[in-house]
């Protein structure tokens, strides 16, 4: 079974390669341009799409005992990998809270956000988003979390991130 880490330099993408490229959100997929994969590409992009679905998917919420799959709070539609004009790949999440109040969503999407970080080699850009319509207050934590500065504020708070490490602890991170 191949590793993350392989499948990624199947495709081009070492983290060794390009460590020193800097992660940035890409907030808006409007002024971003998707690259129209061939099929063997497509093919590439659909395996990438589940694996990172491996990845996410035993995440635990924070206040249940399930995963956020068993919770159907990600599914593997909810996950999609494409490639950009300048050859940086994109992984994009929408989740969908439990309730419309959900008041640990931005928790959630942070602990996604880390899990992805923790498993995949470098370099990808990740957009995080609620899925519309699903949360009362999805603009702001979309904001929060796809933010570099809040996100690194948030994980200097050692409560905060020993939460999210119990969130995306899995004895097995081998994909």
């Amino acid at each position: 079974m191949q590793t993350i880490v392989d499948i990624f330099k199947t495709v081009g993408l070492s983290k060794s390669d390009e460590s020193d490229k800097v992660r940035e959100p890409c907030m808006n997929l409007q002024t971003t341009q998707i690259v129209e994969p061939d099929s063997n590409e497509a093919k590439e992009l659909k395996l990438l799409q589940e694996t990172i679905y491996d990845v996410i998917r035993d995440v635990h919420d924070p206040e249940k005992p399930e995963n956020l799959e068993e919770l159907n709070v990600v599914s593997e539609d909810c996950v999609s990998v494409s490639r950009l004009t300048d050859g940086q790949t994109l992984i994009r999440v929408e989740f969908t809270p439990t309730v419309p109040h959900c008041s640990l969503a931005s928790l959630i999407g942070l602990s996604l956000r880390k899990k992805m970080e923790k498993c995949l080699p470098d370099p990808y850009k990740i957009d995080i988003f609620i899925k519309e319509g699903s949360h009362e207050t999805a603009k702001e934590i979309n904001k929060q979390i796809n933010d570099k500065e809040r996100i690194a504020a948030a994980m200097e708070n050692p409560n905060l991130r020993d939460l999210i490490n119990k969130c995306i602890d899995d004895s097995d991170d081998t994909y």
